[in-house]
Order: structure tokens, then sequence, then C-alpha cells
């Protein structure tokens, strides 16, 4: 298994204390085996002898990324299998992975750095000494842009500048959540001490943004995001533009991070370029899950990636192991390997 290289110094971190509340209670009573709600073989929707297969994929906030993306993988597997598939709108990545280790979740999409501190119980209070060892990789997807979405007027010009702001940093136990934490100590030196922290899902961030209510908000996804958009319209916005040096520092102490763009006029009024970071999106699954439907599920995604419209310049079959984080499961090695 190729894994990004960890660094310590997130691991002591504490910055992450509070985050995998949700994810937490998720937890509550796991022993990590994913047995409690079926086996893989009928997964309590279906007998396994003629019933059709119900797949419970768990996706994101309906204001991101996942949510339309997995829609969209909904009807592709409908398509073309006989399987029948049920997506869930929920609070994203750690959220997900909670949903997975106790069986709740057949697939989820989550972010490749939260994959790997469940896999290797580190980096949030969630995992930490708690690994989720069933939890399994399928493919990756597409970069998930962090965005850093400011009030006109806020006076924000760097991560430093957010002290004493109110800052939105994603549902409470999200990656995006996560993932704000991280560069906002990275990058600024800041801690939940320094700052007004505020946590809700995209839309209602945007939301926030335009009522002025939030001089800041973290959101993760592959641009455009949605809920980024329709605030576009409706609002003047500003992004962040990260510095050479703010996205060294926040690489330097987390490689899962990676140089990442939002191009000029991806949103109304934005009209050059913000230099950011991002990570991976990938599809999930847990290691007991039935092999042949991994391998169905993914045969029937990546063979019909034209029937896709959401991040269609990302997802393909050759980079779908790029950033994987954690080993994969065996389905998806056969389709893949």
């Amino acid at each position: 298994m190729e894994t990004p290289s960890n660094n310590d110094s997130i691991d002591r971190r504490t910055i992450l204390k509070g985050t995998g509340a949700l994810a937490i209670a998720s937890f509550a009573g796991c022993t990590g085996d994913g047995n409690g709600n079926g086996n893989g073989n009928g997964n309590g929707n279906g007998n396994g002898n003629g019933d059709t297969e119900v797949i419970r994929w768990h996706a994101g906030g309906t204001g991101g990324t996942y949510f339309p993306l997995s829609g969209e993988f909904e009807t592709v597997v409908e398509d073309n299998t006989d399987y029948a598939m049920e997506v869930s709108a929920t609070g994203a990545s750690v959220e997900n992975v909670g949903s997975l280790s106790n069986g709740d979740a057949d697939f989820a999409l989550i972010q490749n750095d939260v994959a790997y501190f469940a896999r290797n119980g580190t980096g949030i209070d969630a995992f930490d000494g708690n690994a989720v060892e069933n939890l399994r990789g399928v493919a990756t997807l597409y970069p998930e842009t962090i965005h850093i979405i400011l009030r006109p007027g806020a006076g924000i010009e760097s991560i430093s500048d957010m002290e004493g702001m109110r800052v939105n940093t994603g549902d409470l136990g999200s990656g995006t959540q996560v993932n704000a934490l991280q560069i906002l100590e990275s990058a600024g030196g800041l801690t939940t001490d320094d700052f007004d922290e505020q946590n809700t899902d995209f839309t209602q961030a945007a939301n926030q943004i335009q009522d002025g209510d939030v001089d800041a908000a973290f959101v993760v996804g592959g641009w455009p995001v949605g809920a980024v958009e329709e605030l576009a319209t409706t609002t003047d916005i500003e992004i962040l533009n990260l510095s050479d040096e703010e996205r060294n520092a926040v690489k330097e102490d987390a490689s899962w991070f990676a140089d990442d763009t939002i191009p000029g006029g991806t949103y109304g009024g934005i009209e050059s370029d913000r230099n950011t970071v991002s990570v991976q999106a990938m599809i999930a699954t847990r290691s007991e899950y039935d092999a042949e439907i991994v391998e169905n599920v993914t045969a029937a995604i990546f063979d019909n990636l034209d029937d896709l419209s959401i991040k269609t310049d990302f997802i393909s079959v050759d980079s779908a192991q790029d950033g994987m984080s954690i080993e994969l499961h065996e389905g998806a090695a056969a389709y893949f390997e």
C-alpha cells in the first residue's frame, strides 16, 4: 500500500479537538469489524436469494459536489447492474467513515487524508487510537479544492488575518473542518482559541457569508461547488489567494495536501486565479462487503464514464489510484489490477 508520509506534529496538535464529536457518536460501540449491519450478502436489504441488492451509498451535504456526483453514480450503477442504490446526504468524510465502520453504509465518498487518519488511528480525535481496520479504498476521483470564502470588507488578506474573526470551518466532524483547522494552524499559527469558530454545512455557510454573520468560510469540493456558485450570483464574495509561503507551510505539515488553483471566472465576480491547496475525493467501502458487488459497481462506474457530467476532466481509470491512501478492497483490486 502506498500511503503519504505522516507528520508527527500534526498528530500531536490540539487544534482538532472536538472535530470528531459526530464521528465519535458513530463509533460508539463499534469494534471496527463492521459486522453490525449485514455481511455484504444482503446487507439487511435483501436476502441474497433473488431479491434486488440495495447498495447504501453515503455522499455528503447537498450543497457540495459529493451529493450530485453520487446521484450520477446511482444512475450509472442502476442502469448497468441488477442492483438498486440508495444515496444519503450526510455530514461527509468523517461521518461517512463511521457509517462504513459500523456497517450502516456499503460505499461512501471521503477525502484521502481522512481515509489515512481513520485507517491508521491517528490525526483526528475520533480516530486517535481507534483505527478503522475494515476501511478499504475503491478509487480516487478528483481534487477537492479548499475554497476560503471571504466576506467583502472583512479585511482578510492572509490566514493570520483571521485572528479574532468569525470563521465557519465546516460541519462539525467533517473533513472540511479537519482541513480548515490544519490550514489555520499551519499557515497562520491559529488555534480555535484565536477565532470564533462556526460549524455548518456548505449551504448554511454561504448564507452566513451573504448575511454578514461570518467573516470567512471554508468550503472543500471540486470546483465549481454549487453552493459557492449560487452565492456568487446573489452577493459579492472574495476568495482568499494563498501565498506560496502559506501553501508550503501547509504541505510541509500535511503531505496529503497538493497545490491547486481555482481558475478565474469559475465564480461570478472572481476574474483572476486564486491559488490554494487540495486533497483528493475517493470512493471507500468496507472490507467485509461482497467482493463481487464491489467489482461490479466499480466496473459500472469506470466503464461508463461518458455517462457522467460532473468532474469528467478528472475522473478516469488511469488516475483512479493516484493519491490512494489506504489498501484497496479486493473487489476494486480485481477491476483495476
